[in-house]
């Protein structure tokens, strides 16, 4: 039985020897197939010079934003306006009670008329003392002469002279008197207008047109000198901050153009100013603060996402039409055609837009030869008749 396995084995193994071993006769192929042939547009590539655009985010801000604050200490008592109203200059915004100020007020109108008393009783005292002052003065005229003529004696003269002393004393002193209260006058009277004031600011307007944007107080709180109580912007005044590196700052220029689109309100660019720069780099950017105003009539809102373009002088750019490149994939490329006039598809990156230009960073050298208008049919290793 063994045997007969093992004579099997040699026979099956001489068999598959036997067919390897037989010649398979020359096949025939297909020759290489001919190269596709297409018509197209065909330029050189060419370094121009081009506008450098510095494009920067930006945010969308009032350019004048109040934060009205209480000036005098008191419970809030009306709160006349909520986020989003749009108020007028001299609106009544917000109301504090003016109880405390009213009771600072009226003993400021006690103490002026007081003051005012006091000066009509010093001016009264001085008028006297100058009546007896001119008394005591003219009656010394006289008993000097007397003493001149030795009609008088020496006792009867110091007697005149003294009381004349005195009545000028007596003047002096009613003078600075009336002196006095009249700076107590004065003195009330400033009281008088600050307590006036303070009445009045316990009712808080508006300083301008626009609108209420934040609320930070309600009835019933406590206002005190500082405390915030509002926010408003003014009415139809925003601008576009954005910040600028500090290799820039010196091709910028305050009233100078600047495209700037605003996504919110559609892809179209409108035109800003580049309005105030703050001349100040901030330390740890090293960058500047731009304002760019915005034109009139656009419907803005503070806190809007801005892209904001400045043009900031000329520099060399690659640019090859929009139809010249393909995208293949995840892959984009331009088709180069060599001085066989075949084409090969070159990996390229683009760039900045300009129109219907693209830059083209790295893939593509200046004098290189490209296909400008790329037709849907042409692939990689086709040859190009070139067209106008």
């Amino acid at each position: 039985m063994r045997r007969r396995h093992l004579l099997f084995l040699l026979g099956m193994l001489g068999v598959v020897l036997a067919g390897c071993g037989e010649k398979i006769g020359p096949g025939t192929t297909a020759g290489p197939a001919e190269v596709g042939v297409v018509q197209a547009p065909v330029a050189e590539a060419r370094i121009s010079q081009e506008p450098f655009v510095y494009e920067a985010v930006a945010t969308i801000n009032a350019r004048t934003a109040s934060t009205i604050a209480a000036k005098l200490m008191g419970t809030v008592q009306a709160v006349h306006v909520r986020q989003g109203d749009r108020i007028k200059a001299g609106d009544l915004l917000v109301t504090i009670d003016p109880r405390t100020v009213t009771a600072q007020l009226e003993q400021a109108q006690g103490a002026t008329n007081e003051a005012r008393r006091a000066l009509a009783s010093a001016q009264s005292a001085r008028d006297a003392a100058a009546a007896a002052a001119e008394l005591a003065e003219n009656t010394f005229r006289r008993y000097e002469q007397l003493q001149r003529e030795n009609s008088v004696s020496r006792q009867e003269f110091d007697e005149v002279q003294s009381r004349y002393l005195q009545a000028r004393a007596t003047l002096a002193q009613t003078e600075a008197m009336v002196e006095a209260a009249r700076s107590r006058i004065q003195q009330a009277d400033a009281a008088l207008r600050q307590s006036a004031v303070a009445l009045k600011d316990a009712r808080v307007t508006a300083p301008y047109d626009g609108q209420v944007v934040n609320k930070m107080v309600e009835e019933g709180d406590l206002a005190a000198p500082g405390m915030p109580l509002l926010t408003v912007e003014q009415e139809g005044l925003f601008c576009a901050d954005l910040v600028l590196p500090e290799r820039h700052i010196q091709a910028v220029r305050e009233g100078m153009a600047a495209q700037v689109v605003v996504p919110a309100l559609g892809d179209r660019a409108v035109e800003g100013i580049v309005g105030r720069i703050v001349p100040a780099a901030d330390t740890r950017s090293r960058s500047f603060e731009i304002k760019v105003a915005m034109p009139e009539g656009l419907d803005l809102k503070t806190g809007l996402f801005a892209r904001v373009r400045i043009p900031l002088g000329g520099t060399g750019v690659l640019l090859v039409p929009e139809g010249a490149v393909r995208a293949e994939g995840q892959l984009t490329g331009v088709f180069v055609v060599g001085d066989d006039g075949i084409t090969r598809f070159r990996l390229v990156r683009t760039g900045t837009y300009y129109g219907d230009r693209v830059e083209i960073i790295s893939g593509l050298r200046e004098g290189q030869r490209y296909v400008t208008a790329v037709p849907l049919t042409l692939q990689d290793g086709m040859r190009v008749e070139e067209v106008q």
